[in-house]
């Protein structure tokens, strides 16, 4: 593995900080790769996603990236897919209240569209697209839970106060971003990125 000084810059294509902070614990540390955010390589662009599926955003987003500035990227898609209203918000997980993408306010649409629904079972889905010398590469993680009636913990972003992990009886936002980054679904995406990059 290259020290430190030679660490090798590798574009994470997204604007939220949160993301950056967690792939940086988990790839900065075991891989030759210091992750950066396109606006921190310069890149202001709002990427479009207009993909139908997860994988097919992911994609998008890294795509983007690598057509536009020949620079080496990867991009996820994640969405929270809830059993009983059919799998939503699915694709629509950051801005499923509204474009504002207002963490509390989709968590208040997503509870509201559960009231008085006894089946709570509910996934987080991640997909990295990963773009490295033109090729790319695909990593899925999955995590099974449930949703609970009331938001509960500090800590995380997005849903993370209403989805409890299967196996566990406290939420993503009350584990902590150290139990979190071991078991989550973009932590199981993370880990085979780190995986292929180490090899």
């Amino acid at each position: 593995m290259n020290s430190v000084k030679n660490k090798k810059t590798l574009i994470f294509a997204t604007s939220n900080y949160n993301k950056i902070i967690e792939a940086n614990k988990l790839l900065n540390s075991q891989t030759s790769y210091n992750i950066i955010s396109k606006k921190d390589a310069g890149i202001m662009d709002e990427i479009p996603e207009t993909g139908k599926t997860i994988e097919e955003n992911a994609i998008q987003k890294a795509n983007y990236i690598y057509e536009n500035y020949k620079l080496d990227c990867f991009a996820e898609d994640t969405g929270l897919i809830i059993d009983a209203l059919n799998g939503e918000p699915g694709i629509y997980s950051g801005r499923y209240a509204g474009e504002e993408k207002n963490d509390k306010k989709n968590i208040k649409k997503v509870l509201t569209n559960l009231k008085n629904k006894s089946n709570r079972k509910a996934g987080f889905k991640t997909v990295i697209a990963l773009i490295m010398n033109g090729e790319l590469h695909i990593f899925e993680g999955i995590v099974e839970g449930k949703i609970i009636n009331t938001p509960r913990g500090e800590t995380g972003f997005g849903y993370d106060p209403i989805f409890v992990p299967e196996g566990f009886d406290k939420t993503f936002a009350e584990l902590g971003t150290d139990i979190k980054n071991q078991i989550s679904h973009r932590a199981k995406a993370m880990k085979k990125l780190v995986d292929f990059l180490i090899k």
